[in-house]
């Protein structure tokens, strides 16, 4: 198991708030797929869902024995509070982020980058998947 693992994480909402769901797909630095994770979050905000999705990588990356975590999102937002460079104004998201400072901080080394959207697509395809699956009931 290598000891550093890259999740491209994803959460999305359908109208804001609405439908929401996250994923997670992990990887080595090298490219090889390593597992994924996806799941319907009922109603949140894209900013939500966005750390929700964060947790969700996390998690999944501490259950594969990660050492050290590299996140990859499509949310400048939560990754740039995360990097300290914003402040968390919005209470709804100030507990989300806390939780989220304490998950990265079990690991001995962390990062977090913003790709476009379209360098995260299979998460992007995983987030769409739920919230299809749940619309159908």
């Amino acid at each position: 198991m290598p000891d550093k693992v890259v999740v491209h994480v994803d959460g999305g909402a359908r109208g804001n708030p609405g439908p929401a769901a996250v994923a997670a797909v992990a990887s080595s630095p090298a490219g090889e797929a390593l597992g994924e994770a996806s799941d319907y979050i009922g109603e949140a905000t894209n900013n939500v869902a966005e750390y929700r999705a964060v947790l969700l990588g996390l998690e999944l990356a501490r259950s594969l024995g990660a050492g050290e975590v590299e996140v990859v999102n499509d949310s400048e937002l939560v990754a740039r509070q995360i990097g300290g460079q914003y402040k968390v104004k919005h209470a709804g998201l100030k507990p989300l982020f806390v939780e989220t400072m304490k998950r990265l901080r079990e690991f001995d080394r962390w990062s977090v980058r913003t790709v476009r959207r379209e360098q995260n697509e299979r998460a992007d395809e995983l987030v769409n998947e739920e919230l299809d699956r749940a619309a159908a009931g």
